[in-house]
């Protein structure tokens, strides 16, 4: 079968994370993703740990199945490859900050002359407008700002970043939609346009009911633990031999099935507890009743208690849980990607599923100008004398990349 994406040809110049990430979905879908490094190091992410036979694991699991070349954009030479190039591709990405694409000469305005049908994708901390616009910003940066961290921990206790790079995992899905939605555009206009993505305003997007409770109620939310703000019992749940996870929402027969497979029939009816309103107003007083009565058993024992009784529930799993569970595997999340240098090294595939076209990933993911002679022989039908007259001269790289041997020791 083929990938939905496989007539779209994208550049990238995005680094580290939050373009990287975009740029992966759309390959997984794909997209022939060239991505564009700076010589002799490329993308700063080369460098970060854990490591495998000197390859970065941080930079494999992003960049699988993307092409590179090497080319210096500081140079004017290079500049001019990068508009020709320009000129032959569906999309251009960048999450650089916001003016440096125009100061080096290769903005939007400046590209769009040569090809006016290229989507160019901009993904930044603060977006292209407004105070913030010039201000730095990496992930956690945006989470903070964006407030989720503000919700985030426990009660009463220090503010929590998330386990996972949400501010630019979400700044680059956001591109990724931004990117389809332009290029199903240019299916009906003939035209392509500019992408603004902040990824403070990505953050803001997916705070749903803490902003709704905001504004209804006057009062900022404040973190809950695994709590739900407006249904309970809604959280973790410490069984004998490790947590669970259980919600009941909009559902109050299934409270008193509850009590019973717990042994506390006595809350069934206690006036404190017997709606979802008044269990969530008064949880101080209902939460170490419900923890003594769950360490009782194992959490298996729980899990098969509830799922019979059709209860959601399920285990707080660790990652080593995770990419071991049998659903997980099922679905064949967690595939294996080989790299002549690195290895072969699991990864978390793409969840989209599509019944008529194929989706995955397509390989493992290049050396830094790898394959700089294949793209510029591809698309701008030079020579391998030409490459080479070029990676004489500096503008472009072959080979390359951090010497990491001193960050592995």
């Amino acid at each position: 079968m083929a990938k939905p994406l496989d007539d779209i040809t994208i550049l990238d110049l995005t680094w580290v994370l939050s373009g990287p990430y975009a740029a992966m979905v759309l390959s997984d879908l794909g997209a022939d993703v060239i991505k564009v490094e700076r010589p002799p190091w490329g993308d700063v992410a080369r460098t970060s740990g854990p490591y495998q036979n000197g390859w970065s694991g941080y930079f494999f699991s992003i960049n699988r199945g993307k092409r590179s070349i090497a080319i210096d954009l500081t140079r004017d030479e290079g500049r001019n490859l990068l508009l020709d190039l320009a000129e032959k591709v569906d999309v251009v990405m960048e999450n650089f900050t916001p003016g440096t694409m125009d100061r080096l000469g290769i903005g939007y305005e400046t590209l769009r002359e040569r090809n006016p049908g290229l989507i160019f994708a901009s993904t930044s901390g603060f977006g292209q407008t407004g105070p913030y616009r010039d201000h730095p910003a990496v992930d956690i940066i945006v989470q903070g700002m964006g407030g989720v961290m503000s919700i985030t921990g426990e009660p009463d206790g220090d503010p929590v970043r998330p386990g996972v790079s949400y501010g630019d995992i979400v700044g680059g899905l956001y591109t990724a939609i931004g990117i389809l939605t332009a290029l199903h555009e240019r299916g009906k206009s003939g035209e392509g346009q500019a992408i603004d993505i902040s990824m403070l305003d990505a953050q803001v997007s997916v705070l749903e009911n803490a902003i709704m409770r905001y504004f209804v109620t006057g009062e900022a939310p404040k973190p809950l633990g695994t709590r739900h703000p407006s249904a309970t019992p809604f959280q973790a749940f410490p069984a004998a031999d490790g947590w669970i996870v259980v919600a009941l929402a909009f559902r109050d027969e299934q409270w008193p099935i509850l009590c019973a497979l717990l042994g506390v029939t006595d809350l069934i009816d206690d006036p404190r507890f017997d709606t979802g309103p008044k269990r969530t107003a008064n949880h101080a007083e209902l939460e170490p009743v419900l923890f003594e009565a769950f360490r009782k058993q194992p959490r298996d024992h729980w899990l098969k208690e509830f799922l019979a009784a059709d209860i959601p529930s399920g285990p707080l799993n660790t990652i080593e849980d995770v990419v071991n569970d049998p659903q997980v595997r099922h679905r064949e999340m967690i595939q294996e990607v080989t790299h002549p240098v690195a290895g072969t090294l699991p990864v978390a595939s793409t969840p989209v599923r599509l019944s008529r076209s194929e989706s995955g990933i397509a390989g493992p993911p290049p050396s830094m100008g790898e394959h700089t002679e294949e793209v510029l022989g591809e698309l701008l039908g030079m020579g391998p004398e030409e490459v080479e007259a070029l990676r004489e001269a500096g503008v472009v790289a072959t080979e390359g990349g951090p010497d990491i041997s001193e960050l592995t020791r």
